[in-house]
């Protein structure tokens, strides 16, 4: 039996999510058990406004507004005297992140999973290299991030139908003043910004978490995500991206038509859609006909369901926490 007591906060391992909307800032806590295969939980969760000239079109224009709004959602959370230490994770926009994968150069085609260490790594070099070419951006400017993989596709990378499984070369990255900005917010309000990820890759990881519970064995599902500068989608089965797509904020009209198309020749175990989903159904298109387009039934994202025993939160049932849960999510598993 474990009793719990004031000292259990070192038991556990914390991390933080912070999404950065044009008009609200939201932060998610989770929670980890030290031992091993250990659930994880979500601690607290809230959401602070920000004024209309804090973020335009996901850059951070007030760095000082998004410090304040930080600072005051870590003093409504009641354990935060006791975590002293809470590393977390920021998010960019899908639209302001680039994301790549390359053939791996026969030289290190034998090492799945490595990683470079200096700038003299030839691996690291070509990594840079096409960041530049596909950004458009001198590879000064750029933050860039890297890794060697073996399988056709992870959580964090979109890939083409049918993508074969030989190792390759796979490269994210953003403008290095998306990154710095970021980082000076949390300091801001006394965080330490350990990882900073796009925002697709966040909210996937959190609608593969809602979804797990609801399939059997290796079933195809859907995954939506309504961010501000579009709506992700995703057929995933088993740890593979079958499919994506993506349509614009501009474009939402073609939605319909991504819809179809994602949902594949093959029925769908079921869909898990998270984001601005009141700004779907102003378009018509509520949950419930994001279903009929997938051909199964769709799922609202929620917080709900990873709360602490006991808890109770006013917003843990807004699809709109997905980033932040993904991104604290990652920083407590990975």
């Amino acid at each position: 039996m474990l009793i719990e007591t004031r000292w259990m906060p070192a038991m556990r391992r914390f991390a933080a999510g912070i999404d950065l909307s044009e008009h609200e800032l939201r932060l998610v806590v989770v929670s980890r058990c030290v031992r091993p295969l250990a659930a994880s939980r979500v601690e607290w969760l809230g959401a602070e406004p920000l004024p209309s000239s804090a973020m335009a079109s996901g850059h951070i224009a007030d760095v000082r507004a998004i410090a304040a709004a930080l600072a005051a959602l870590l003093g409504r959370w009641p354990a935060a005297r006791t975590v002293r230490a809470l590393p977390a994770a920021m998010a960019v926009p899908g639209s302001l992140t680039w994301i790549a994968s390359m053939p791996l150069p026969q030289l290190r085609a034998g090492l799945p999973g490595a990683r470079g260490t200096g700038v003299a790594d030839p691996l690291e070099s070509a990594a840079r290299a096409h960041a530049e070419r596909i950004a458009g951006i001198e590879r000064e400017a750029l933050a860039v991030d890297w890794r060697v993989e073996r399988s056709a596709a992870s959580d964090c990378v979109q890939v083409e139908a049918g993508a074969g499984s030989a190792s390759h070369l796979t490269i994210a990255a953003t403008a290095r003043a998306h990154l710095e900005a970021r980082i000076e917010a949390a300091a801001g309000a006394g965080i330490a910004l350990v990882a900073v990820d796009s925002e697709p890759a966040a909210a996937l990881r959190a609608l593969v978490r809602t979804a797990a519970p609801a399939l059997r064995g290796m079933e195809s599902f859907a995954a939506l995500w309504a961010g501000d500068d579009g709506v992700y989608g995703w057929r995933i089965r088993g740890s593979t991206i079958e499919a994506h797509g993506c349509c614009p904020a501009s474009q939402r009209r073609g939605l319909p038509d991504m819809l179809r198309e994602l949902a594949g020749p093959h029925a769908l175990a079921c869909a898990v859609a998270g984001g601005d989903l009141d700004a779907l159904a102003s378009d018509s298109l509520a949950l419930a006909d994001i279903g009929d387009l997938l051909g199964c039934l769709a799922l609202p994202f929620a917080c709900a369901p990873f709360l602490t025993p006991g808890s109770s939160l006013s917003r843990a049932h807004e699809p709109g926490f997905a980033v932040a849960y993904g991104l604290a999510l990652g920083g407590v598993e990975q």
